[in-house]
């Protein structure tokens, strides 16, 4: 199973430049040449995207990744659900940054002795 994050990533990056080699996948989304491997096979499976083969000078053959018009729906929901998780993450930081902020203010009000090493308020 490829969760959506991943899923995301390699459908906006195929939609991109179908003809982005595995290697190049790999690069740029940081997984390993054979993660992408199987998550590609996995997305041709579904019906997700389509591989063509063709022919390359440089290397003996190439594939081309397409969007079907599955993988455009699909992308259409995983980038709806990644952006609604972002959204959460994204608000549960900012919670934790105005916990933190209100944490340091408290913390300005008091201070060590660098003398006995005990803390005093500052008025």
């Amino acid at each position: 199973m490829i969760n959506d994050e991943i899923k995301y990533h390699l459908l906006s990056l195929l939609e991109k430049d179908p003809h982005m080699t595995q290697r190049a996948l790999a690069k740029e989304t940081g997984m390993s040449l054979g993660k992408v491997n199987y998550c590609l096979r996995a997305l041709v499976e579904k019906g997700i995207i389509k591989a063509r083969n063709f022919y390359n000078n440089k290397q003996k053959s190439a594939y081309a990744y397409y969007l079907t018009p599955n993988g455009f729906q699909e992308k259409a929901q995983v980038t709806y659900r990644f952006l609604q998780q972002k959204i959460r993450e994204y608000e549960s930081i900012k919670e934790q940054i105005a916990d933190l902020r209100a944490e340091f203010a408290k913390g300005q009000h008091i201070t060590t002795n660098p003398t006995d090493g005990r803390r005093h308020d500052v008025e």
